[in-house]
């Protein structure tokens, strides 16, 4: 009998092909091979060998195989597999996530050797305008092995000056030196930080886990307690210098900071993984990663899946934050498989954060995680006084109250920072007609849409619909159209009024998303000279503003009455986060949170600052109200040219879920119904056991796969869904 294989596929499909393998081929789980599929050749990966092919067909062969060696080592495959089964997500397509994108399309797993150059001893001379060619020059004689084109051009030259001193024999090309592409150990490898008393007894805690054993950590740090030089401090005296780490961050503008500090500490080891990257930049960081060699990679979620061979610690920073759960395709949480890839490693994992999520929490009460307390700022620096300033029956000036404004008046005239947090970007949020009552909304979204001054344009958020703003009323033609409410331009041009000598820097996804950007925005802020920042949410996280000595909120009430369950904690996370920006140097730090009920006993609590007091309080809710952590919950969603379509998808699908132990929610359609002109519903699952809801949501699936769906109709499953709306 001819040996089979069982080839995975990179599509939305929940089953597997059984491919013949050739005499001769020699096949392991996690291997690349080439195999026909209709009239294509297409790129799979191995998942069984020697499995019994069906009766009475003749099985296609394997064309053949792209690497000797499995591009998925033993335990990121087990990782995928129980991933897919978990989050209940085709198994091809969980494995394929582990790959670059040019080894998904079949390229082979090889690097593309880089130029690297050299300076010349040649007599020749330059122009006297030719200042930049010279500088490089001078840049190369400074590295006589050469350096490779990527870091010439990342010092501020051109590929066209390069060019140039060539033809003129100033600069040549020439060979890389011998394992010029591997991660080394860091050229200081005598530094190491400097812990305070505070850091120093939580380091001894962290340090108390085994090599080669398995253990989690909630690191509860305070804002501005230095967590940062905790996870530096833990990786210099675990690490041997053969050995890989990872370190997951939840926003790629969190990344360039994070590298600086773990480069001055690590040097060439360090590699990043993230969306910005390009196809050669991935191809690179993984190779080195599947080669085993000694990489500490800094990454978001999708860095948990990567190949290493050799993993010897992951950390896990700022740990609360729902950017770690991917939002469609793949729905994993990048948090929880970190914890259970420290499982399969044997390794020791940290989750870091100032304010951890109420499931790491409920795990630290349970016992399954160490928690680990850091509650004295670095550097003696005292938390911020958070103060609410209740705005009822006050005038504002673009979301800003009077008070707020004298506040951020007499900061500056100290020389030092405000930042003023608006989570909404856009000018205002809606447009409406005074005469007509006439209010701009998207056609193809029930929501409104979002004015933009800076570019004239109205726009929706939820569906990317745009249309060039108007002055006058589209409905009466009235001149009375004018933005209502408040978003970060809007605030921004507010204070660039009062304050016209002094800059004000918009932080958010509109202002950063020229490469680069971000970097340029926190170095404006870090000379330390006054500004003002306004930003959203891309400020509340990581950020260190040593002169930054005063936050104002504009609005505080958005989560007070939220329909998600998750909404109280998410509003407390971010509005410590955001307040722990203020007061990180030697200053002491002011918050002031503008909100219209300063009697709302949660942010009474807030004002305390005991974050973990708070969490105690809304996991007593939780349990009250049984959701998770205390229960397993799972979210079908469908969507559907019409409702009628979108609610008889889960209809069908409540029939299949009813069972001893389950409770089924709905199915309702979603707060936004209508987005970008499909119609939204969902279906919610709960379960006390999770082995009972799982088993369940894959008998479900596996029958919704056979069953044919009404015209144009689509769903899709969340398990562990961060958003119930």
């Amino acid at each position: 009998m001819p040996l089979t294989a069982r080839i995975a596929l990179n599509r939305p499909l929940r089953r597997l092909f059984d491919y013949r393998i050739p005499v001769g081929m020699d096949l392991k789980p996690g291997q690349r091979v080439t195999i026909p599929f209709g009239r294509q050749q297409a790129t799979g990966l191995v998942v069984e060998t020697g499995v019994n092919p069906p009766e009475g067909i003749t099985l296609k062969p394997i064309a053949g195989i792209l690497e000797p060696w499995p591009a998925l080592p033993e335990e990121t495959f087990r990782l995928l597999s129980w991933a897919s089964d978990y989050y209940q997500h085709p198994l091809g397509e969980c494995l394929f996530t582990s790959l670059p994108p040019s080894l998904r399309r079949g390229r082979k797993a090889q690097e593309k050797t880089e130029q690297w150059w050299c300076a010349c001893s040649s007599s020749a001379t330059l122009p006297g305008n030719a200042h930049r060619q010279r500088a490089l020059v001078d840049w190369l004689a400074t590295h006589p092995e050469g350096a490779p084109e990527s870091r010439i051009v990342q010092a501020g030259f051109t590929r066209a000056q390069l060019k140039a001193l060539l033809e003129r024999q100033l600069a040549r090309m020439v060979a890389p030196p011998a394992n010029s592409h591997r991660a080394t150990p860091s050229e200081s490898p005598s530094r190491q930080p400097v812990l305070s008393d505070a850091q120093s007894a939580a380091a001894s805690e962290l340090e108390s886990s085994t090599r080669d054993r398995f253990s989690a950590f909630l690191l509860y740090g305070i804002t501005g307690s230095g967590k940062t030089e905790l996870y530096l401090h833990y990786l210099k005296n675990k690490l041997e210098d053969s050995d890989q780490a990872l370190v997951l961050v939840p926003e790629i503008n969190l990344t360039p900071q994070t590298v600086a500090r773990f480069e001055h500490y690590f040097g060439a080891r360090i590699r990043v993984w993230h969306s910005a990257l390009n196809d050669g930049e991935r191809l690179s960081t993984w190779l080195k990663i599947r080669n085993g060699e000694p990489v500490i990679l800094i990454g978001t979620r999708s860095a948990v899946l990567l190949p290493f061979t050799n993993l010897r610690a992951i950390i896990v920073d700022e740990e609360h934050d729902s950017s770690y759960k991917q939002g469609e395709g793949f729905r994993y949480s990048g948090r929880d498989m970190a914890v259970y890839r420290a499982h399969l490693n044997h390794c020791p994992i940290i989750l870091g954060s100032a304010t951890p999520s109420l499931e790491s929490v409920h795990n630290a009460r349970q016992g399954k995680y160490r928690l680990v307390r850091l509650e004295t700022r670095a550097n003696n620096a005292t938390p911020p006084a958070i103060n609410l300033l209740d705005i009822r029956s006050r005038p504002l000036e673009g979301g800003l109250s009077r008070p707020a404004l004298n506040a951020i008046e007499q900061t500056l005239a100290r020389g030092e920072q405000a930042l003023v947090f608006v989570n909404r970007r856009g000018f205002a949020p809606v447009m409406m007609c005074f005469d007509c009552g006439h209010i701009s909304d998207c056609p193809r979204c029930d929501s409104r849409l979002t004015y933009h001054r800076r570019d004239r344009a109205m726009r929706c958020h939820h569906c990317d619909y745009q249309t060039a703003a108007t002055d006058h009323c589209p409905k009466c033609q009235s001149e009375a159209f004018k933005p209502v409410g408040q978003g970060t331009e809007r605030t921004e041009d507010i204070l660039a009024a009062a304050f016209p000598e002094t800059p004000v820097v918009r932080v958010d996804r509109d202002s950063t998303q020229r490469k680069g950007s971000i970097q340029g925005i926190l170095n404006t802020v870090n000379s330390g000279k006054p500004c003002v920042l306004v930003g959203t949410q891309m400020l509340a996280k990581g950020h260190d503003f040593p002169n930054v000595t005063l936050v104002v909120v504009v609005n505080a009430d958005g989560g007070l009455f939220s329909v998600d369950f998750r909404a109280p904690e998410q509003l407390i996370q971010t509005l410590l986060q955001v307040s722990g920006r203020a007061g990180r140097g030697s200053k002491p730090g002011k918050v002031l949170v503008q909100t219209c009920h300063s009697d709302h006993p949660l942010l009474k609590t807030l004002c305390q600052g005991r974050y973990l007091d708070m969490a105690d309080q809304l996991l007593g809710e939780r349990e009250e109200g049984r959701f998770p952590p205390f229960r397993a919950m799972a979210i079908f969603r469908a969507e559907a040219d019409t409702m009628a379509n979108s609610l008889q998808v889960l209809d069908n699908i409540k029939s299949l879920a009813n069972a001893p132990g389950i409770d089924v929610w709905g199915p309702l359609p979603a707060i936004i119904a209508r987005r970008a002109d499909r119609h939204r519903a969902q279906l919610i699952l709960n379960a006390n056991n999770r082995s009972v809801l799982n088993r369940r949501l894959t008998l479900i699936c596996q029958q919704l796969d056979q069953q044919k769906l009404p015209a144009g109709a689509r769903w899709m499953i969340d398990v562990d869904p961060q958003e119930t709306g």
